[in-house]
């Protein structure tokens, strides 16, 4: 009678535990990963393209309030003359809004275009000094930063740079030429009458140079 000898039965090997460790460190990572990820919509909020700062949007959308607040505060040519000559700084405090290179002041003029020369146009206005020199932008290049700090509610810092803050100005300038320069031709302005509304820096009381946000041509 022959005996058969007893086999011990196989335990699982070191491969195949390592294995299922394996895959189910793989099910929790996954798992983990799922509960931190947020689907983000193109086109959304969300989306970080949406988040780059785009100097022509910024400029459509602040030229119309910039352009209603000035013409909210304008202040009749003759009057913030008179006020200039009385007392520059009194007349700035009340008029204008302080900027590092001096204030800017709304202003709406009734005139007669005169003379165009380098992107502007001369006007004379009734109640000023003689002595005082009142030229308007007509473009095509409008210079200056008077339009983005008219307001005083755009500041340096909500911008990431001095260059996006520059961006900001030049866009609100172009928006500006779109609304309201670019009805004019500013080569026959010459001898008409105009009522204008807009801002300039004080520096010289006998040169204003006006970048409009409103030319009413008669």
């Amino acid at each position: 009678m022959s005996t058969q000898p007893d086999y011990a039965a196989p335990k699982p090997g070191s491969g195949n535990l390592k294995l299922i460790v394996s895959a189910a460190f793989a099910v929790v990572v996954i798992g983990a990963m799922a509960l931190d990820t947020t689907v983000v919509k193109i086109g959304s909020a969300n989306d970080v393209r949406q988040q780059a700062f785009s100097p022509e949007t910024f400029g459509t959308e602040q030229f119309p309030k910039i352009q209603a607040n000035v013409e909210q505060r304008a202040v009749a040519a003759a009057e913030l003359a008179t006020a200039i000559a009385a007392n520059k700084k009194a007349a700035s405090e009340k008029y204008g809004t302080a900027t590092s290179t001096g204030p800017v002041i709304p202003v709406t003029l009734t005139g007669t275009f005169g003379a165009r020369k380098s992107n502007t146009n001369e006007m004379k206005i009734d109640g000023l000094p003689p002595e005082t020199v009142v030229r308007v932008q007509t473009g095509p290049a409008v210079n200056g930063t008077d339009l983005r700090d008219a307001t005083g509610e755009i500041e340096f810092g909500q911008f990431t740079n001095q260059i996006q803050y520059q961006d900001a100005g030049s866009a609100i300038n172009n928006e500006m030429k779109k609304t309201v320069l670019s009805g004019l031709d500013p080569d026959q302005l010459d001898g008409k009458t105009a009522t204008v509304v807009g801002v300039f820096k004080l520096i010289n009381p006998k040169n204003w140079l006006i970048t409009p946000v409103k030319v009413e041509v008669k």
